[in-house]
């Protein structure tokens, strides 16, 4: 599988089964093998989770934000193996040593930088950090299985 970037949102849909509202990735910028990958989203106050979380103060949830990054975690997985099959899925088996640093509100790029540690029989752990500009705004370590569906 070539892998021409940047990698855009109607792209990244071949890659991940997640769809609207709950696919979390704009774009895939930077890929290395079995190393790592770049990704974006773009925080837009037009997305739901902004009517019910935190209204007067809008915060892009925690949870949402470790998603984002488990699906990226899954995308560096799926492309180091040259695509997946439609009966494959990689799902989200694990999380350690999230810390959130910094709050992410409407406005805000989060630059996602995925680093993959190993790799054995389907399951995958990664680091997972999320940046505002310079600042670190959550990191944690995440593993991703996958799993015929």
């Amino acid at each position: 599988m070539s892998v021409q970037l940047p990698i855009e949102a109607k792209d990244i849909q071949k890659l991940i089964p997640h769809r609207y509202p709950f696919m979390l990735l704009d774009r895939i910028t930077a890929f290395e093998s079995g190393v790592s990958l770049t990704a974006l989203k773009n925080v837009s106050m037009n997305e739901p989770q902004f009517t019910g979380h935190f209204p007067d103060f809008p915060v892009m949830p925690g949870v949402l934000i470790i998603e984002a990054m488990a699906q990226a975690c899954g995308a560096l997985a799926i492309l180091t193996e040259g695509g997946r099959n439609p009966d494959e899925i990689y799902f989200f088996a694990g999380i350690d040593n999230a810390r959130f640093k910094r709050q992410v509100i409407p406005g805000d790029q989060l630059v996602f930088e995925i680093k993959l540690l190993q790799s054995k029989r389907g399951i995958g752990k990664f680091t997972a950090q999320a940046f505002v500009g310079d600042e670190l705004a959550v990191e944690a370590e995440i593993m991703c299985a996958k799993r015929k569906v």
